[in-house]
């Protein structure tokens, strides 16, 4: 009998196994208004809000939550957003967006099962906060946690260069200021010296910061300890400008004759310190510090967290802006900037079918799920707050 590789039972036919279609999902999004200290951003604009009503969505937003950002409750509602005066209400809807993660009490307002868009800070976090998204069974996506196709964070990315080309801006605020400035345009005059600039880093923020110094006629020094990120600078400037890796007595002669300092450093818990208190007193006086790299501790030695409302300090005769959330001063820019790179996640969220069907068919939008029907499923957070955490790719339904 001769040995054939299928049994009698393969050699049949067979049924035929057709691809189930995507069925779509329509989302009921709460847009509640921000209440933490200095937050001045929305997520959605009314163009975005009018984009996903056209789909057939829904958004309920709370009273005045767009006026810090310049944009009316009658924007939105003209767009298609019902306003509401009930923060319950707006908290009650199955999708909740907001800039800054919800506070525990916001949290209680929350129905179970609720999926929740936000910031995630994790530096400014607390494990009750977590406890408290367990409790209600949410799930939760941060921006920062979300990747493109290309790998890349967009909100991140997207915010840093805001960060950087404020800081260059701020900067020239401060030097013709009354009280602290030395009286210096920025930029570079027909027979003036132009305004030397040390950047420390050489991540996106720092290539930004370069970019606007540059356009505005400055001569910039850029420092970072990474001859990639150092070389991927140069190429995007298009321009050859001094670069080198930190070394004390470059970086130190570079300080005594700069304007303006800026700190754009990153380190993966906190921010190295790389200038030294002894060096900042050896600046200029009248010298400039801006340091963007304060909410995860600052690169400069004498830096202290500051707030919009008092942005700076004196100290050893050099100014210190340290303000943590730069991109909030710019609150209608940094918006548009979110609503760019939120709303087009939500519309294809709704195509797949809601946030189950889009997390199998996005890889990047599964990165930024931290909260999963009430399981931490990311790995950092949880060794971070010493809370138990599961592979997403386990629990799926």
């Amino acid at each position: 009998m001769p040995i054939t590789p299928f049994t009698r039972q393969q050699l049949l036919p067979q049924e035929e196994t057709l691809e189930v279609m995507k069925q779509r999902g329509e989302l009921f999004i709460g847009l509640p208004k921000e209440t933490s200290f200095q937050e001045r951003r929305i997520c959605l604009t009314p163009d975005a809000v009018s984009s996903l009503v056209a789909h057939g969505h829904r958004v309920l937003m709370e009273s005045g939550a767009g006026q810090t950002a310049s944009y009316s409750d009658k924007e939105y509602s003209d767009a298609g957003a019902e306003i509401t005066h009930d923060p319950k209400k707006v908290f009650g809807c199955p999708i909740i967006l907001k800039v800054e993660p919800p506070t525990v009490k916001e949290i209680e307002m929350m129905n179970p099962e609720t999926l929740l868009i936000s910031a995630l800070q994790l530096k400014t976090q607390k494990a009750e906060y977590f406890h408290a998204l367990q409790s209600k069974k949410i799930t939760a996506l941060a921006f920062e946690f979300i990747k493109d196709i290309d790998g890349s964070y967009p909100a991140v990315k997207s915010l840093s260069e805001i960060a950087g080309t404020a800081s260059v801006l701020i900067a020239a605020e401060l030097m013709i200021s009354q009280k602290l400035g030395k009286g210096l345009l920025f930029g570079n005059i027909t027979g003036v010296p132009p305004t030397e600039v040390v950047i420390i880093g050489a991540g996106t923020a720092a290539e930004f910061a370069a970019k606007t110094a540059i356009g505005l006629g400055a001569s910039v020094k850029v420092f970072d300890n990474s001859i990639n990120k150092l070389r991927r600078l140069q190429n995007n400037l298009n321009q050859r400008i001094f670069t080198s890796t930190i070394q004390e007595k470059a970086l130190l002669k570079s300080l005594m004759r700069c304007d303006v300092a800026i700190g754009a450093m990153r380190g993966k818990d906190r921010s190295p310190v790389i200038v030294t208190e002894t060096m900042v007193e050896r600046m200029k006086r009248g010298a400039v510090v801006i340091d963007i790299s304060i909410d995860t501790g600052g690169c400069f030695e004498t830096s202290e967290i500051t707030t919009h409302e008092k942005p700076t300090f004196v100290k050893h005769n050099v100014t210190h802006y340290c303000v943590p959330n730069i991109p909030s001063r710019y609150s209608k820019t940094a918006s548009l900037s979110i609503s760019n790179i939120i709303s087009p996640f939500l519309l294809q969220m709704a195509e797949d079918g809601g946030i189950e069907s889009a997390m199998r068919c996005d890889a990047g939008l599964k990165n930024g799920v931290y909260m999963y029907h009430g399981r931490l499923t990311n790995r950092g957070v949880g060794e971070w707050f010493d809370i138990d955490s599961t592979d997403i790719n386990l629990i799926m339904f």
